[in-house]
């Protein structure tokens, strides 16, 4: 046995069997790098600021081997836009993957792309670095439109309320002030038809019975209703301070009252009255109890004292009817008008609120031209028309029809034309103006570009503008015809006030196969909606017959 052992230790000894376990080893490490394969490439290695390379990175791995790619701020100075999730492959038993990433970089240079790790189950393993270079956007200048300096927009900074929030704040405000308005004309109503003076005391006594304080042993209550009562009617009906004052000072009123003969009271109705009210503060004050029948009596001689006050005051006069009779006319009068002012105030405050709240929502100008109207608002938002005028015929979409009219034509160009026609809406002084015409040549007629523009400086000149600004740039219509674009700002003097009135301007202008077409459109600087007005109706330029 040991033998054995010691021969099996000697051939693993031996040369040739370590040149066998090294070539095995080298087939095994092979076949491992095939099967873990690292590579990267990009789709180019040229780009323009801002502009994205593609990045892929392929990885060969085992079924059952877990890979892990880059991510994050790996391929600095490279910023990554996107990363995609990896494609897997199916190949001869093993696994191709694909891992594509979006690069750019926003400043000119040379930058180096970094290798890139991917780890394969615990091993490393890294892609070579690649170098890109990045472009800066050439501009030329020199070809590039001039166009005006657009006015400063101004951008709302820190919290804004959304809008639906105002509107419903708005609305909840609204709802709240028409509740307010009817509780109050109900509770005003039950005022202005409260009962008379006895009837609402013997109301008032009869709600006592039905209270049933008395069997709850609730005396204070008890009492408090019952003075109540009649100290109400004597307010209302004889004395306006029956509420107010102490039981000594309407004991003393009513005697002297019936000492100077205006009250027929007898002194035991007074006695009794005294009586009543000194037993009501004792409860009300000093939690004092009467018994139960003693309270009942109070209860009947409180309504035969009510009764004994109705008697005593003397029948009013037919004068003093007639008195009060006015009185309550008058009173009514000044109820209604009262109504009506509140009504009206009411309406008022509506509409106020409804404005502020259309205010704060679309802006003062908004509501401004909506409700009180403006020009060149109701041109853009009415029915628009689109015609054709003139010959070559020019197709052009307008808010209203122009009108044919005449322009004064230079003597050169009268003298060169077969015939001419001009159509017109407004004037050059109104809120918008637009004039279309068109000539036709006698032969073909070289359009010079410069004695154009001066023509038109002349023109303008010659309806009273001053300091006018021009510019000039190519425009082609939207069924291709080329032509030249006028454009820039310019004073119309008012011949009547002396007022500058600064404006801007479009011209366009076509001259090919012995014809020429112009079409002018002058509008008020500060006028907001005039700009669109000008676009629709130059984009929708179309010239024809121009071919045939």
């Amino acid at each position: 046995m040991f033998r054995k052992t010691t021969d099996i230790y000697s051939k693993l000894k031996s040369p040739g069997f370590q040149t066998l376990l090294v070539f095995l080893c080298f087939i095994l490490t092979a076949g491992s790098a095939a099967a873990q394969q690292v590579t990267a490439e990009v789709d180019s290695t040229t780009i323009k600021i801002g502009e994205q390379i593609k990045y892929q990175i392929q990885v060969n791995s085992n079924p059952d081997e877990l890979v892990v790619f880059p991510e994050g701020e790996t391929f600095s100075p490279l910023e990554m836009v996107e990363s995609l999730d990896a494609d897997t492959l199916r190949e001869n038993g093993n696994y191709r993957l694909l891992k594509e990433y979006f690069l750019t970089q926003f400043d000119s240079g040379r930058y180096v792309i970094p290798r890139q790790e991917v780890i394969i189950e615990s091993n490393s393993f890294y892609t070579d670095s690649i170098e890109i270079k990045v472009n800066d956007v050439v501009v030329d200048t020199t070809k590039q439109n001039l166009y005006p300096i657009k006015p400063s927009v101004e951008v709302p900074t820190g919290f804004n309320i959304p809008d639906w929030i105002l509107w419903l704040l708005g609305i909840l405000l609204l709802a709240g002030l028409v509740a307010f308005l009817i509780i109050r004309k109900k509770k005003k109503d039950a005022e202005e038809y409260e009962l008379p003076p006895y009837e609402d005391a013997m109301a008032e006594l009869k709600k006592l019975d039905e209270a049933q304080y008395l069997e709850k042993r609730e005396i204070k209550e008890y009492y408090s209703q019952l003075s109540f009562a009649v100290r109400k009617y004597l307010d209302r009906k004889i004395y306006d301070h029956g509420l107010e004052r102490t039981t000594d000072e309407l004991i003393i009123y009513l005697e002297d009252q019936k000492s100077k003969g205006k009250l027929n009271l007898s002194e035991g109705t007074i006695r009794d009255f005294e009586k009543i009210l000194r037993r009501a503060d004792l409860a009300k004050f000093a939690r004092s109890k009467p018994d139960v029948i003693t309270a009942k009596e109070d209860r009947s001689k409180t309504q035969h004292v009510i009764d004994d006050l109705r008697a005593s005051v003397p029948e009013p006069t037919e004068e003093e009817l007639l008195q009060d009779e006015a009185f309550l006319e008058e009173q009514a009068r000044k109820r209604k008008k009262r109504r009506i002012i509140l009504g009206v105030a009411a309406g008022v405050l509506v509409i106020i609120v409804g404005i502020s709240t259309l205010i704060a929502t679309k802006g003062y100008t908004y509501v401004k031209d909506t409700y009180l109207g403006h020009p060149t608002k109701e041109l853009l938002e009415g029915e628009w028309i689109r015609s054709e005028y003139g010959n070559p015929s020019v197709s052009v979409t307008t808010p209203e029809v122009l009108v044919r009219g005449e322009i004064e034509m230079p003597q050169d160009v009268e003298q060169m034309m077969v015939g001419s026609e001009t159509f017109i809406f407004g004037s050059f002084l109104s809120n918008f103006y637009v004039t279309l015409s068109t000539i036709k040549f006698q032969g073909e007629v070289k359009f010079d570009a410069k004695k154009a523009i001066d023509g038109i400086y002349t023109n303008l000149e010659g309806q009273g503008a001053r300091n006018i600004i021009m510019k000039e740039e190519d425009f082609t219509t939207v069924n291709g015809t080329k032509g030249t674009k006028i454009f820039g700002t310019l004073e119309a003097e008012n011949p009547v006030t002396g007022e500058s009135i600064p404006k801007q301007y479009e011209i366009l202008n076509f001259a090919e196969k012995g014809g020429f077409e112009q079409i002018i459109v002058i509008y008020n600087e500060n006028d907001q909606y005039a700009p669109e007005i000008t676009q629709r109706i130059i984009n929708s330029v179309e010239i024809n017959n121009l071919n045939e």
